[in-house]
């Protein structure tokens, strides 16, 4: 870690934009988690357009994506306006692994989208989302200071991500509540994207942070992850 007296500030803000992976098609209506097969909805494609053209005029350094096929669709639509890049894969920003996984998604909405309350076995909790997300942020400041990356993840990874960023506390009933950063939709939107900024390298700054959904309410459709 940096000590004090060694923090400096960057030539240019390092700047990660956070977006969520656009709508799935999801006829059946599941929470689909890591399970495989499930890829961008017509709806979804159009949403990942959007955030690509937001992004169009970015000078991106570098572009990740999680490993679920939802996640490298809509970095397909980034990478395509930005061909020097290649779509790099961001494990530590893969979709929650959760109990839930391939059961009705009635039965989360029933809990109020919470997949961690009462649940046993080896899934992840919010801590441990929080702390990944959190890692990747640190990799990438160190790797990339200065520049602006994009990374294509997932809604709960976004929201435990950004609550630790900002030194909020990490818990379930917190991650519909983003308003107070600027989280226009209280929870991030399908294909919408959420900017931290970081002036110097010290690791405990707190961000800045942009929230776009790059797209009108025709595009808009309630989804489960």
């Amino acid at each position: 870690m940096t000590k004090p007296g060694n923090r400096k500030r960057l030539n240019g803000l390092t700047s990660i934009t956070l977006i969520r992976h656009g709508h799935v098609h999801n006829p059946d209506n599941l929470i689909y988690g890591r399970l495989p097969g499930f890829g961008l909805s017509d709806v979804g494609r159009n949403q990942a357009a959007a955030a690509a053209e937001h992004l169009r005029s970015a000078k991106l350094a570098a572009l990740f994506a999680s490993p679920q096929q939802r996640a490298a669709e809509t970095a397909e639509f980034i990478r395509h306006l930005h061909p020097h890049l290649t779509v790099r894969t961001a494990r530590l920003m893969d979709e929650v692994r959760c109990y839930f996984e391939g059961r009705p998604a009635e039965e989360v909405e029933a809990r109020g989208w919470d997949l961690y309350t009462g649940v046993e076995g080896d899934f992840e909790t919010p801590d441990i989302i929080a702390a990944r997300g959190t890692r990747f942020i640190a990799e990438t400041r160190a790797t990339h200071a200065g520049s602006h990356i994009a990374v294509v993840t997932h809604g709960d990874v976004i929201a435990f991500t950004l609550l630790h960023a900002m030194d909020d506390t990490v818990h379930i009933s917190r991650k519909r509540t983003l308003a107070r950063y600027g989280i226009t939709d209280t929870y991030p939107a399908t294909a919408s994207l959420t900017t931290l900024s970081y002036s110097s390298d010290d690791p405990c700054e707190i961000p800045t942070v942009e929230y776009v959904r790059p797209y009108g309410d025709e595009l808009t459709l309630d989804s489960v992850s």
